[in-house]
């Protein structure tokens, strides 16, 4: 049957009426509300200072990720669905394929080899917790707060 057989058939108004359920269904799915983190983007070298002194007092956590890598974006999706908003700490965004020169300067400073993704929690100026890979959501950040 051609869709001007179908039409003419009086079938048109049952197509729309599909139609408009298929539409519903998606657009629900896709319209639900992203998770919103409180991230702080990471990207000067004199951002690190003020990190080190900030952890005198809040937990600090730089979350190195970079962006053309699979598992990179899967680590973030999960991260982000677990994070707990109310978690007080500063939590900052490294795009290390944006500021490869930050990204060096964080392992150097902390004293962490570099690995993407990972993450990186600083209290007192020193890396108290760090971790990569999948390993990055094994990571209980409410235990540094």
């Amino acid at each position: 049957m051609t869709f001007r057989q179908f039409v003419r058939l009086g079938f048109l108004s049952d197509l729309l009426l599909i139609m408009g359920l298929f539409k519903n269904i998606f657009k629900a799915s896709k319209s639900k509300e992203e998770k919103q983190l409180p991230w702080i983007a990471l990207h000067s070298i004199e951002q690190l200072q003020s990190i080190e002194q900030q952890s005198k007092n809040k937990a600090q956590v730089v979350f190195k990720y970079s962006t053309r890598c699979g598992i990179s974006r899967m680590v973030m999706n999960q991260f982000i669905s677990a994070y707990d908003i109310d978690t007080d700490i500063d939590l900052y965004y490294l795009d290390l394929l944006s500021y490869r020169n930050v990204s060096n300067e964080v392992s150097y400073k902390f004293q962490v080899i570099h690995e993407s993704p990972q993450i990186l929690v600083i209290k007192k100026g020193v890396v108290v917790a760090h971790a990569s890979h999948g390993a990055v959501n094994g990571l209980d950040l409410s235990q540094f707060v």
